[in-house]
């Protein structure tokens, strides 16, 4: 089967280029799921329920989330409605929502989606590595999924990475979202899990972070707020992982990222296109 993961949709921009492009990508890749972190569509902030059932129509199985989960307050409401919509897995028992789910590929098979926040420069939440380890261990692969994919959702590399060591062998891949900033580390583990530190965001790189650049430079040279944080409104990028997993183990053959459209990739990357 043949997954992608694209990273925080920031923003109007961000929505736009993947309301546009994902149902192409889908159908150009032959991409079997497809799972987005949506945790900043909303303004920069959140997400909501209109966001979520728009990146749903247009072909995401699964939308994951980060520490904005709950900036928009309806989300605490919506998000017991929505099973494909996900917070992170390591919150207090008794939050809204859940961590993972189960979901079908469209190739029919069962792919589990794991979302966990780090504690590295975050707030503190229970441990990401025994929650994830609960989660696997209840539902492993090819015992319960034939695919696994967890978006570790954290702000320090060397977390992520070692999240990435944790399951190599045990996941199908492990992607690094939060810092919308793709780095170019993707590769397939020793033990057989695509891997990367952070699949980057989808959203205007001519930017601080998908942010206008004029407040966060306020911020920083003059530590006083003189206004709210608002997404950059130019051409977005797309920002991702794609990854082919082998059938029979549920691991991943060759993994490839994704930079279409926007300052950061001018023309789509021509990688896995069947003949």
């Amino acid at each position: 089967m043949r997954a992608l993961f694209l990273g925080d949709v920031v923003g109007r921009a961000g929505r736009r280029a993947v309301f546009e492009e994902l149902p192409r990508l889908r159908k150009r890749y032959k991409l079997d799921f497809v799972a987005v972190n949506g945790e900043n569509a909303a303004g920069g902030f959140g997400i909501t329920e209109t966001i979520l059932q728009e990146l749903l129509d247009v072909g995401a199985d699964a939308v994951t989330l980060g520490n904005h989960a709950f900036d928009q307050k309806e989300a605490l409401v919506f998000i017991e409605r929505h099973e494909r919509l996900l917070r992170p897995i390591n919150y207090p028992p008794g939050t809204p929502g859940r961590g993972a789910g189960l979901f079908k590929a469209a190739n029919g098979a069962d792919v589990l989606v794991i979302n966990v926040l780090g504690l590295i420069f975050m707030p503190e939440l229970d441990c990401p590595f025994r929650a994830v380890e609960r989660e696997v261990e209840a539902c492993g692969l090819k015992l319960g999924a034939d695919a696994i994919l967890v978006d570790f959702h954290a702000e320090a590399t060397s977390e992520k990475q070692a999240m990435g060591y944790f399951l190599d062998g045990r996941a199908s891949c492990v992607v690094g979202t939060h810092t919308h900033a793709p780095t170019a580390d993707e590769r397939v583990l020793p033990r057989g899990t695509a891997f990367i530190s952070d699949i980057g965001m989808c959203g205007d790189y001519d930017s601080v972070l998908g942010m206008d650049p004029g407040e966060p430079l306020n911020r920083f040279l003059t530590k006083i707020p003189r206004g709210r944080f608002e997404p950059a409104t130019g051409p977005a990028t797309i920002s991702g992982l794609a990854v082919d997993i082998d059938d029979a183990t549920g691991l991943a053959r060759r993994t490839a990222g994704l930079r279409l459209g926007g300052v950061l990739a001018p023309t789509e990357p021509l990688f896995w296109v069947e003949s």
